[in-house]
């Protein structure tokens, strides 16, 4: 049996600084790379969930999608760091210093390490059409309230996807959104606002057209 062991990477593990009571947004992904749609997202949801702080979290790799063309954990820690700069908005790849590969992994640990922080999970509307794909996607809702922002092509499928309408019930008006933090999970609210057309899967591919030529 192969051992699997934690990476430590100084200077891109360490968890943010926070305190008690502290409304902090989750907001998970691989960033590869990092462009101004996640931008969006992260001011978007600090603005209208009214939160003290967002943590950027760097995955060490979506276990749905292919790794082959995946940039270095620490080079898109840096990335994300230059490209997200805001008082409030703190980037960490910490979960691969704790070997977590699932988010419900990562959601588990801090909700139980400082259950006197308000977290908050942040999604794309991408993400919500396929969360029934997560790994104890319905532990997750179970464990902390989450904001879906809308993204460009997901518009009308994410509001009719499976989870979606197996949490329906705890929908909260987006009028309520500063609430959110505030209220004890299962709960969520469906952001509209700003969109950015940015992927990082286009724009990979788009780099990938430039080197082939």
């Amino acid at each position: 049996m192969t051992l699997r062991h934690p990476i430590v990477i100084p200077g891109t593990t360490e968890l943010p600084l926070s305190g008690a009571g502290m409304r902090i947004g989750l907001f998970g992904g691989s960033f590869n790379p990092v462009h101004d749609g996640h931008r969006l997202v992260v001011e978007e949801t600090l603005r209208r969930l009214e939160l003290d702080a967002l943590w950027v979290l760097v995955t060490p790799g979506n276990p749905l999608k292919d790794h082959r063309d995946l940039a270095p954990l620490a080079e898109r820690v840096r990335a994300a760091r230059t490209a997200l700069v805001h008082p409030r908005v703190r980037v960490t790849g910490f979960e691969a210093a704790h070997g977590f590969t699932y988010s419900w992994q990562t959601i588990r640990f801090l909700t139980q390490a400082m259950p006197d922080r308000r977290f908050v999970w942040i999604m794309g509307a991408d993400n919500l059409v396929n969360f029934h794909h997560w790994e104890r996607w319905r532990e997750i809702a179970q464990m902390l309230p989450i904001a879906v922002y809308v993204r460009p092509g997901s518009s009308r499928k994410a509001p009719a996807a499976l989870a979606a309408n197996a949490l329906s019930r705890w929908r909260l008006d987006e009028g309520d959104a500063r609430r959110l933090a505030t209220l004890s999970p299962p709960a969520w609210v469906y952001l509209h606002g700003q969109q950015s057309s940015l992927s990082s899967s286009a724009i990979r591919a788009h780099r990938q057209r430039l080197d082939a030529k």
